[in-house]
C-alpha cells in the first residue's frame, strides 16, 4: 500500500511538473524559456519579460464579438436594383463594439476637451463640430433642433448626428487617447495634466515614442522584474485604437446569428436583428410593440396620439428597444451608422474572405533628417501615406509607389479623378463613387423597413452629414477569439 502511494505521489508529481505548474511559477511569477532555459522576468540575467497570461480588457462601452462565419449580404428582395450587395461567405475575427450609438453628451465631452486643450486653435474644434443645419428642411418647422439637439440636456442620450465620416474618425483617434491615458493615470504611471497643450498633448503613439513630456509627478512603470522604465506596447497595458467598424465586423454584429445557431447548425437565418420576419414583438409580455425606431408609413413617424408606435417622432435615446444577442442596442433604425470602408457596388468580387473590407491607407511616421520624429501643431505625430490601396482593381495604380518618389511626388500623376465624370454643367452624369465615399447601414428614423436590414448598404461623400446618421466605435480582439 505504501509502494502504491509514492508511486502515485510520484506520478502526480511529474504530472504537475510537465504542464508546467512546479518550477515555472504561476500568473505574474518567474517563468522558464523553453528554447534556452533562462528564466523569464529575472533581472539576474536581464530580465526579458514574458507574460503568457494576458487577456484583454474590455474599453469603456464595449462589448464583446465572438466572430466566426456567415453569409454576407442580402437576404431580402433588391428592391433598389442595385446589385451591390451579392451574398458570400466570410469570417469575421472576433472584436468589440460599442453597445449604443455614440451620443450626444459623448461627442459633447469630446468638444468640451478640445476647447480646453486648444483654446488657441479654434480651428481644431470648428473641425469637430457637428453640422446642426442638417435639421433645416425648407417646408418644415426644424429649426428648434437646430437649437437644441446636440446642446440641450433633453437630448443627451439621444445619438450625435450631423456628424461626417471624418468627424467620426477623428472622434475614435481622440476616445482611444482619453482611454489610454485613464489607463496609465489610474496605475499611477503619469498624472492627470488638466493643463496639457500644443505640442505636448497625450496622445497613444506620442507616449510610446518617448515624446509626451507628463508632469513632476509621474512615476516609471515597473514590469514584472521590478524594473522602472518608460512603459511598452509589449507589456500589454494600453488597449488597441477604437475605430469605425468594417462594414462586415458592422453586419456580422447586428444580425448576431450567436442566438441562432446550435452548434455549427444555423437554424435560423436573420432578415432583421432579431428573429422573424415582423416588426414588432410577439412576446407575450410586449406584444404588439414596434422593435425599432423607423417610418411605418408615409407621413407616419411615431403613430397616433395615446399609442405612439415607436415612442420616438425623429431619434429616440440610444438605448432604446430590446437589445439583439451580442447586446447591441439600436442596429435597425434609429439612426444609419458610418462603417470605415470605402464603397464599391461590386466589393464582394474584389475583398478577402477573411476580415473582408476596402479603404486600406498604409502609412509610416514622419521624420527628420536626424532621424527625428515630427509632430504637427496640435501634437499628433506626422504621418505619410506610402500605399492606397481603395482603388484596387479599379484601373489605377497608385497602389504603387514608385521607388526613389515620395507620395507627394507622384498624387498628382497618380490621380483617379479621370475615372469618374464629374461635370457642373446641367445634363451631364456625375459619378458619386470616388475614393472619399463611405458606407453607412442601419436603417434610420425616417426609414422605412427595408433598410433596416443588415445586409441593405447606402454611401455618402466621407465630408458629409445627414439629420438620421451617426456612428459608434469598435476595437480590435487581440489574442484568443473566445477568450481565456
Amino acid at each position: 500500500m505504501m509502494k502504491f502511494k509514492a508511486l502515485l505521489f510520484l506520478g502526480l508529481a511529474v504530472m504537475v511538473t510537465g504542464c508546467g505548474l512546479l518550477g515555472k511559477g504561476g500568473k505574474g511569477g518567474k517563468k522558464t524559456s523553453s528554447t534556452t532555459g533562462w528564466e523569464y522576468n529575472n533581472p539576474d540575467n536581464g530580465g526579458f519579460q514574458a507574460d503568457g497570461d494576458y487577456n484583454q480588457l474590455t474599453g469603456p462601452g464595449l462589448t464583446f464579438i465572438e466572430g466566426g462565419t456567415f453569409t454576407m449580404g442580402r437576404v431580402e428582395q433588391d428592391v433598389m436594383y442595385d446589385w451591390n450587395n451579392m451574398p458570400r461567405r466570410v469570417t469575421v475575427a472576433s472584436f468589440y463594439m460599442d453597445e449604443t450609438e455614440v451620443s450626444n453628451l459623448d461627442y459633447r465631452e469630446y468638444i468640451f476637451w478640445l476647447q480646453r486643450v486648444y483654446p488657441q486653435n479654434p480651428e481644431k474644434l470648428e473641425a469637430a463640430l457637428p453640422d446642426t443645419l442638417v435639421w433645416r428642411k425648407e417646408l418644415a418647422y426644424n429649426e428648434p433642433y437646430i437649437e437644441n439637439y446636440f446642446r440641450h440636456p433633453a437630448y443627451s442620450n439621444y445619438p450625435v448626428v450631423g456628424v461626417s465620416w471624418l468627424q467620426a474618425d477623428a472622434y475614435c483617434k481622440w476616445r482611444t487617447d482619453r482611454v489610454n491615458e485613464k489607463i496609465l493615470v489610474d496605475r499611477g504611471v503619469i498624472q492627470h495634466d488638466a493643463s496639457q497643450g500644443g505640442q505636448n498633448v497625450f496622445t497613444t503613439d506620442t507616449y510610446l515614442a518617448g515624446l509626451f513630456q507628463g508632469t513632476d509627478g509621474d512615476k516609471p512603470y515597473e514590469d514584472a522584474s521590478g524594473n522602472p522604465r518608460r512603459l511598452q506596447w509589449e507589456d500589454g497595458v494600453l488597449l488597441p485604437s477604437y475605430r469605425l467598424p468594417t462594414e462586415a465586423e458592422w453586419e456580422y454584429a447586428a444580425y448576431g446569428l450567436i442566438g441562432n445557431t446550435d452548434g455549427e447548425l444555423l437554424t435560423e437565418r436573420k432578415l432583421y436583428p432579431w428573429s422573424g420576419s415582423y416588426l414588432r414583438d410577439d412576446s407575450k409580455k410586449n406584444r404588439g410593440q414596434m422593435m425599432a425606431n423607423f417610418v411605418r408609413g408615409r407621413g407616419d413617424m411615431m403613430g397616433m396620439a395615446g399609442s405612439l408606435n415607436d415612442n420616438a417622432d425623429i431619434t429616440a435615446p440610444v438605448n432604446s428597444y430590446n437589445p439583439n444577442d451580442y447586446g447591441l442596442y439600436c442596429m435597425a433604425g434609429n439612426v444609419n451608422e458610418w462603417v470605415a470602408d470605402v464603397y464599391r457596388p461590386l466589393n464582394q468580387e474584389d475583398v478577402e474572405e477573411f476580415q473582408p473590407f476596402r479603404g486600406n491607407i498604409f502609412t509610416q511616421y514622419r521624420r527628420d533628417d536626424d532621424g527625428n520624429l515630427l509632430r504637427n501643431e496640435f501634437g499628433e505625430l506626422i504621418q505619410d501615406t506610402i500605399a492606397d490601396y481603395r482603388n484596387f482593381r479599379d484601373g489605377d495604380y497608385r497602389s504603387q509607389i514608385i521607388e526613389g518618389q515620395s507620395w507627394e511626388d507622384q498624387k498628382d500623376q497618380l490621380s483617379t479623378q479621370d475615372m469618374y465624370i464629374k461635370e457642373d454643367e446641367a445634363g451631364q452624369f456625375s459619378s458619386l463613387i470616388s475614393d472619399n465615399v463611405r458606407v453607412y447601414k442601419g436603417g434610420s428614423w425616417k426609414d422605412r423597413p427595408y433598410w433596416l436590414i443588415p445586409g441593405t448598404r447606402r454611401y455618402l461623400e466621407e465630408d458629409q452629414a445627414t439629420n438620421d446618421l451617426g456612428f459608434r466605435c469598435a476595437m480590435t480582439r487581440v489574442g484568443s477569439p473566445q477568450g481565456l
